[in-house]
């Protein structure tokens, strides 16, 4: 079942998502932002400033995931104007950046992470990833421009969307587990095996 705004408030009054917001928050200090917070059937995340990584291609090396190599990305530069903190993610590329929100998961609920139609439409896909039960952390973040222009991602702003789906309990959470990306800091956590 996919859980609604009030299963999601009363989940976060007792610490599921940290900071939270029980409304959708659409301006900030009389400016538009895009909008973060409790919707009536999710919760759009924001894009935490602490980080925000790209793929840089190196040649002769080819990316492996089971020996990931740090040097195939570089960290861009935080920016700011009337409009608030941005990071570019430039034209055809591969980016990585972390939740603002901290979130621990319930262990019968397991949480997808979709993109914003305002991103949408520019040409950013949000690479849909699974918070498994008990799992708990700050998530790391997945962006691919699909356009032919640099995009602005903005930070302490929405920037995805989190579905929480509710099954019959599992014998094995991810805690249980011992889940590699458990208990994520607030920095980009980068592939592993």
């Amino acid at each position: 079942m996919l859980k609604n705004d009030k299963w999601i408030v009363e989940q976060a009054r007792a610490g599921m998502i940290e900071p939270f917001e029980a409304n959708l928050i659409r301006h900030n200090a009389d400016a538009p932002v895009l909008s973060y917070g409790c919707s009536s059937y999710g919760y759009d995340l924001r894009l935490s400033p602490q980080e925000f990584l790209i793929f840089r291609h190196i040649p002769g090396t080819v990316v492996n995931p089971k020996r990931f190599n740090p040097a195939n990305l570089e960290s861009v530069e935080l920016h700011e104007d009337q409009d608030g903190q941005y990071f570019i993610l430039p034209a055809h590329s591969y980016g990585l950046g972390v939740a603002l929100e901290r979130l621990r998961v319930p262990s019968n609920i397991t949480v997808v992470c979709l993109g914003k139609s305002t991103y949408a439409r520019l040409g950013i896909i949000v690479n849909t990833t699974p918070a498994e039960a008990s799992w708990e952390g700050h998530l790391t973040l997945e962006f691919s421009n699909s356009s032919g222009a640099d995009c602005r991602i903005y930070a302490n702003e929405g920037i995805c969307q989190l579905l929480f789906l509710e099954g019959e309990p599992c014998d094995t959470t991810y805690a249980d587990r011992f889940g590699k990306y458990q208990n994520q800091p607030e920095r980009v956590t980068l592939a592993k095996v």
